[in-house]
């Protein structure tokens, strides 16, 4: 159960360590509650329900707001939609599969310079080659990508795999 509840914590407060204090505090009052539980097929439920009265019980401490019940409907996250998530994603892929494409010359010079940021000349000693080749490498390296690129945005998607549920 602590996989699970961790995830809906971690949804639910945007905070690796709340989410930790959450799920411990959780269970903690499920194990010690654990005779009031009438199915146990119900279990996953219950815990669930035992969390968000102890995410209820961690906002209320905070005072940030006089009452609960009046902005929890209102609440917006911070965070990233799934969505949005998602297409970073599909954009991190189409990136890395662009420059894996790439001639090694103009990968390396590429990686090194604009991913680790290394002056032209380090990069030149890194690689053993004169500076004017690094240049014109990450020059050829940059024109590519961007055609493999603008490429891969002229196909067209598929249908994406998430929808919005009301």
């Amino acid at each position: 159960m602590r996989p699970v509840l961790y995830r809906i914590a971690y949804a639910w407060c945007h905070d690796a360590a709340l989410s930790d204090d959450l799920v411990q505090d959780t269970l903690s009052k499920a194990w010690t509650r654990r005779a009031q539980l009438r199915d146990e097929a119900s279990l996953k439920a219950w815990v669930v329900s035992i969390m968000h009265h102890c995410w209820l019980d961690h906002l209320r401490s905070r005072r940030d707001f006089d009452d609960v019940e009046l902005w929890q409907d209102t609440l917006e996250s911070l965070t990233e939609s799934p969505e949005a998530c998602c297409n970073r994603e599909q954009v991190i892929t189409c990136v890395r599969t662009a420059v894996a494409r790439l001639p090694l010359g103009q990968r390396q010079v590429l990686t090194l310079v604009d991913l680790e940021e290394f002056s032209y000349v380090e990069v030149a000693g890194v690689l053993d080659i004169p500076v004017g080749t690094v240049m014109s490498r990450l020059s050829r390296a940059r024109a590519n990508l961007k055609i493999l690129l603008d490429n891969t945005m002229k196909q067209p998607v598929a249908e994406s795999l998430l929808r919005r549920v009301k």
